[in-house]
């Protein structure tokens, strides 16, 4: 049953249906979110709300300062990019974007943050500020970070920043979080293995890179398992391997690259998972007479959320839900998010949203990052509505 603030945000849901359905249906990629951008800002100076654009190319920030005095000021962040994913959905609002869709719920995650915008803006019974950062790039490639780099914080001071995401495979009217590290550090890392090549009749005739490469596709579970601490969580995974022609099997390439992804939740394991990937790729060339490039690319580092915010977050859900509703001990997810960069520099909290469904794609949702994923529109309210209980506990209405 809705809270009367829940119900009161559903009396504006068909509104907020229409605009997340409408940016659901034209997906904007990294950096390219003009579209979702223009619609944003109209609708929040249509509320009467001012706003700041072009930080990251594409970011909007919107602030509202409460009608009570108070030095305090807080963000809310939601992402707005989507992914180059073919669609396969068939309902009315499925892209129209050949090649993208959003597939991963930022259409709703922009629209319950506009929704808690028109809310405050109407009722700005609160003392301090909140930001609204409507964030691009999520997907990959680095927009908090840009946004940080070109001045967020510095224009728009904040004591804390909060962030939220669905998921599908949590019923829908409960929440997850949990204090400390909760997504992992997501990483790259290509190993270019090179010898001579050669006939493939005659391998002794010359240095086969592919052989290293081979070997390798196996060595790195063995950092997982040898160096890693078992009470430590890490994962390493090979997501792309290359070499040779297709048109040409008899020729022993003169090149093999393996590339893929390490994920990692503490500084010290995600040294180690680099230093071993780069010691074992050149022992394993060594030992076949070949060389190898290596290169390590540290990506998003972990989302840590502070113990102060986490508990405030998990009592803004509650106040909605009910105590029972909201887990606060849910397990570490290996999968990353470049909120982390925002909580690098702020005290904050990162929580989960039940979209319903299951991981496997199955009852009401698919999951995440699959084409035929689309966001529960059923929550666009209870989201909204918790950015609001949100704001009130940190700024002093409740």
């Amino acid at each position: 049953m809705d809270t009367p603030l829940t119900a009161e945000l559903r009396s504006f849901e068909a509104e907020l249906t229409a605009i997340r359905r409408d940016i659901h249906q034209h997906p904007e990629t990294a950096f390219e979110e003009v579209r979702t951008s223009d619609i944003v800002a109209a609708k929040l100076e249509s509320w009467g709300i001012a706003c700041h654009r072009g930080l990251a190319k594409t970011g909007v920030v919107a602030t509202i300062k409460g009608k009570r005095p108070g030095q305090r000021a807080i963000a809310l962040r939601a992402d707005m990019d989507a992914l180059h994913l073919q669609e396969k959905n068939e309902f009315a609002h499925r892209s129209v974007i050949d090649g993208k869709m959003h597939a991963c719920g930022h259409d709703g995650h922009t629209t319950m943050l506009l929704g808690a915008a028109r809310h405050l803006a109407a009722k700005p019974d609160f003392a301090g500020t909140v930001h609204f950062i409507f964030q691009p790039a999520e997907e990959g490639r680095g927009g908090a970070r840009v946004m940080i780099e070109e001045g967020l914080f510095d224009k728009f001071p904040v004591d804390a920043v909060y962030g939220m995401h669905n998921m599908p495979g949590l019923p829908a009217g409960t929440f997850a979080i949990r204090p400390g590290a909760m997504m992992a550090a997501s990483d790259s890392w290509t190993t270019t293995f090179k010898g001579t090549g050669g006939h493939g009749s005659a391998p002794e005739r010359g240095t086969d890179p592919t052989f290293p490469a081979a070997q390798m596709v196996l060595a790195v579970q063995g950092i997982i398992g040898r160096n890693v601490p078992p009470r430590e969580t890490a994962v390493l995974s090979v997501g792309h391997i290359h070499g040779g022609s297709f048109g040409s099997p008899n020729v022993i390439p003169s090149e093999v690259m393996v590339r893929g992804t390490s994920r990692s939740y503490t500084p010290a394991v995600r040294d180690i998972l680099e230093r071993r990937l780069g010691e074992v790729a050149a022992a394993l060339a060594q030992a076949q007479g070949c060389t190898v490039d290596y290169y390590y690319q540290r990506r998003y580092p972990p989302l840590i959320n502070s113990a102060e915010q986490t508990e405030i977050a998990m009592r803004a859900a509650a106040k909605l839900v009910g105590t029972a509703q909201v887990d606060g001990k849910t397990p570490p997810r290996t999968g990353a998010e470049d909120f982390a960069f925002m909580l690098e520099k702020k005290p904050g909290a990162y929580i989960m949203i039940g979209n319903g469904g299951d991981d496997s794609g199955g009852g009401d949702c698919a999951y995440v990052h699959t084409p035929r994923y689309d966001f529960n529109d059923h929550i666009l309210a209870l989201g909204a509505a918790y950015w609001v209980e949100l704001v009130g506990l940190e700024l002093g209405t409740d």
